[in-house]
């Protein structure tokens, strides 16, 4: 019916006969036409609202602020992600899917994107059309895998892949963070340990010993001039730190800036090698989703490189988008990337001889994932106990800088 196709969405708050506040979306033709099916079904509506379609995703058509929360997070993205490619699978229409997820939406705001984006596709438009209204929720790649398996015909089988995607994206991140959370906050610890103990520890015991005439021991008179630095100098130097790492930060927009830097990050000897597993691991698993779902592979090939973080591998990938796009084949595109680990190269060798690159590719993303884990705990081992020695010894060298001074005077009274 091109009449109802047409129709906006709205959201609803009503009183039922039980005097219970009920809230949802609907759809019709005005907020009048609204809050007449609300008292045909008996309710007693309180507040209806239109939902706006378009570049706005706030409630209640407001544009969202720059620091304004996503309706999605990229947990919640795979997790809707899988709901609605389980309902597409098992026949349900897209329409009917929509709006079974949003009547099941906890959150206001999940409901009444998924109601723009049911009023979207009622209105005629695809799917990837009706995502791309929204590009703070749902991304290029993202859009671009549901257009090309709408394409195809087959979007069921093309979200269920995209959700294994996400899922296995987040749960490589939440890896790593868990390796890198103790560390982190056995070195925020230390710090704040060392900093109460030298300013104001340390200049206590000090005055015990300012009337003293003797000489003080070499390591007490560091520790002193130490003090004296930070309770003088430390919001400057706090200041100066921060201006450094503004400054860093705001240099780091520039493009060229940033590729040097990048391109020296991953010579790092430890932390490097895991950057660069990291960023293939994810480039591999999203060209071998895009290839799955029938994406060109120049198409295909572009939206990875966009998902890499380090900007110099970024280049590298693109520079393959050229070669590739002259005639030569992915795999010894790729294999002139010396960023590139040998094994993608590899397995996209394989794939391209036995016409199954995207499961090649998917296959060398798991194994770079394995490695970079790996890696990730092995470096997070490593890290615990030095840190606890370095604690250690600047707590050591603190007291002995306040008990040599005490031992000293205890032998000179003898």
């Amino acid at each position: 019916d091109p009449a109802r196709a047409s129709m906006p969405a709205y959201t609803f708050e009503a009183l039922d006969a039980q005097g219970q506040t009920r809230k949802g979306v609907m759809e019709a033709e005005t907020v009048k036409a609204a809050r007449s099916q609300l008292r045909t079904q008996a309710l007693v509506p309180l507040k209806v609202e239109p939902v706006v379609t378009g570049a706005s995703d706030g409630v209640g058509g407001s544009k969202p602020g720059f620091f304004a929360p996503r309706v999605f997070t990229a947990t919640k993205l795979a997790i809707w992600t899988r709901q609605i490619a389980g309902l597409i699978t098992s026949g349900l229409p897209l329409e009917r899917a929509l709006t079974a997820l949003a009547d099941e939406a906890e959150d206001e705001k999940q409901r009444n994107l998924i109601a723009a984006l049911r009023a979207e596709v009622n209105a005629g438009s695809s799917f990837a059309r009706a995502l791309g209204q929204h590009p703070r929720e749902f991304s290029e790649i993202f859009v671009a895998v549901i257009g090309a398996g709408e394409q195809s015909g087959h979007l069921g089988g093309v979200l269920e892949r995209l959700a294994d995607d996400l899922e296995e994206s987040q749960a490589l991140k939440a890896k790593l963070i868990g390796a890198a959370l103790y560390p982190a906050i056995v070195t925020v610890i230390a710090i704040g340990i060392v900093l109460f103990l030298v300013s104001y520890v340390v200049p206590q015991v000090a005055g015990v010993f300012a009337g003293t005439k003797r000489a003080l021991p070499f390591l007490t008179v560091a520790m002193l001039a130490v003090s004296a630095a930070v309770r003088q100098y430390g919001w400057l130097m706090l200041i100066t730190m921060i201006l450094i790492a503004v400054g860093g930060r705001l240099a780091l927009g520039n493009a060229q800036i940033r590729e040097k830097f990048d391109a020296a990050w991953l010579t790092l000897p430890l932390v490097g090698r895991l950057s660069r597993g990291y960023n293939a691991a994810r480039f591999a698993s999203t060209l071998a989703m895009l290839a799955g779902a029938g994406v060109p592979i120049l198409k295909a090939l572009q939206a990875a490189a966009q998902t890499l973080s380090n900007h110099a591998m970024r280049a590298d990938a693109m520079d393959a988008l050229v070669l590739v796009r002259e005639g030569a084949p992915l795999a010894s595109a790729l294999a002139q990337k010396k960023r590139f680990p040998g094994l993608l190269s590899m397995f996209a060798r394989l794939g391209e001889q036995t016409g199954q690159l995207p499961m090649m590719l998917q296959r060398a993303a798991a194994q770079l994932s394995t490695e970079v884990q790996r890696r990730a705990m092995a470096l997070a081992t490593l890290l615990e106990p030095l840190l606890i020695v370095a604690m250690g010894g600047m707590v050591m060298l603190i007291v002995l800088a306040v008990l040599l001074p005490i031992i000293q005077l205890n032998q000179w009274v003898k």
